[in-house]
């Protein structure tokens, strides 16, 4: 006969649950935050025990929903000074989430982060501390929300030799773009629909001049490549020069235009040289990069023996990004419970090179005038370009626009970026442009 557990028994069995899950402390309760916390709040069968949440004004964030043995504090020392197991960090930023992390390692406690910008400058060192006090420091929520690409590059492909990653990796970005080939609607005005549905941030700077992009590609590069880059060495180019008219030009050519976030590591010399760049690129319109719509996130990898990878989905939102947090956790705790040190010691044992940084593609390119119109202007632009050297592979102009600014495109075959440059900038001191050249590279599928 079963017999049914009384309340004293079921609540001696939730406190052995309780007391044997792992302790987690939360600093940061913003969209992402409160997220994780219903997660961890909600899943009754979880490893995981949130014990902590630290937060500024701390008394106005406090919800019912939340257990109440959860200490709430607005002092990160409380979480460093307490029994918890794994702190997560989502208060972004680099000062104080840098000490708060290294605080946490340092006292032998395992972090969980979203922080592209910290993993971006400081991510080596940041492993290396974590595996001297054997603990972990997982950050794979920092690239790309929910899609789990940065597990799979730790872990999935570790046994791949990568040479390149390339991605759609700013949601904001990929939303403009898409608007605007779609509704041919202005840049201003794809820009205010997406500050209108919470996709870009009311300076979106860091989004639309590749800030960002470049910060998740230096992570991609570390995970992936074993690179250490510092993010403001790789060249970012803004969207914001993007026109309608460029999305008629690209469809021409079989086309569409897509802020790709792009790293090749050729080591054919010493540490080698990492080629990386983001900025709008042409790229064709059937191609993975090309089918991407709104503000969904696309990684390709390309590796020696696994060939190609693609990794697609949500990439923002408090939803998916807490998932990814999530994830990491029970990642850690996995590791804590079998009370192996190991995976840390791993990621301490990686060769991390520090190659040189380069931006000279050789790529055909697409370069796009607002000219006022008058006879000779083509024959000049010819001059220059074959003056240094550069091939032209198409001329490309609609009728129909206002003679006193009239676009039309220029296609030049496969050179590199320091021959084109020189000539960019003669042609810029020409009278009859009435807007600097738009140069996008155009990556053809390989």
């Amino acid at each position: 006969m079963t017999r049914t557990p009384n309340k004293t028994t079921a609540k001696a069995g939730h406190q052995s649950r309780s007391a044997s899950a792992c302790r987690v402390a939360l600093i940061g309760f913003g969209t992402v935050g409160r997220a994780v916390a219903k997660i961890l709040c909600e899943s009754k069968d979880s490893p995981l025990r949130l014990t902590h949440i630290c937060n500024r004004n701390v008394e106005r964030k406090k919800q019912s929903w939340v257990s109440s043995d959860v200490v709430w504090t607005d002092d990160p020392r409380v979480v460093l000074s307490s029994n918890a197991q794994i702190v997560i960090e989502l208060i972004g930023g680099l000062h104080p989430a840098e000490e708060i992390v290294r605080g946490a390692l340092e006292v032998g406690k395992s972090v969980v982060t979203a922080n592209k910008q910290l993993i971006a400058r400081h991510g080596p060192d940041l492993l290396q501390l974590a595996a001297s006090h054997g603990c972990q420091l997982e950050f794979g929520a920092s690239v790309a929300g929910g899609v789990p690409v940065l597990p799979a590059l730790r872990t999935g492909l570790c046994g791949d030799r990568l040479t390149g990653i390339a991605g759609i990796l700013n949601g904001t970005c990929n939303y403009i773009l898409s608007r605007i080939e779609n509704a041919r609607i202005p840049f201003s005005e794809a820009l205010e629909e997406a500050q209108a549905r919470g996709y870009a941030e009311a300076d979106a700077s860091e989004d639309l001049d590749g800030g960002d992009a470049r910060a998740k590609l230096a992570i991609l590069a570390l995970a992936g490549l074993h690179t250490r880059v510092v993010p403001e060495s790789i060249r970012a180019r803004t969207i914001r020069p993007v026109d309608a008219v460029d999305f008629d030009y690209a469809a021409d050519l079989g086309c569409t235009i897509r802020q790709i976030s792009r790293a090749d590591l050729r080591p054919e010399t010493g540490q080698g040289t990492l080629f990386a760049d983001v900025g709008p690129c042409l790229v064709p319109s059937g191609s993975p990069f090309g089918r991407v719509q709104r503000n969904l996130n696309l990684v390709l990898t390309s590796g020696q023996y696994g060939g190609d990878m693609a990794f697609l989905g949500a990439g923002a939102g408090g939803d998916p990004t807490a998932v990814a947090v999530v994830s990491d956790l029970r990642f850690v705790a996995d590791r804590l419970s079998d009370g192996g040190k190991q995976d840390a010691k791993q990621d301490a044992a990686i060769k991390v090179s520090s190659p040189a940084i380069s931006t000279d593609f050789e790529t055909p390119w697409y370069l796009r005038f607002f000219v006022r119109d008058r006879p000779g202007i083509v024959a000049k632009l010819a001059e220059i370009l074959a003056a240094h050297h550069l091939n032209i592979d198409s001329l490309l102009q609609k009728p129909g626009f206002d003679k006193a600014a009239l676009p039309f495109v220029i296609t030049l075959e496969p050179c590199r970026d320091s021959v084109l440059h020189p000539a960019l900038e003669k042609m810029a001191t020409l009278d009859f442009s009435i807007r600097p050249c738009l140069c996008l590279p155009i990556l053809r599928e390989s």
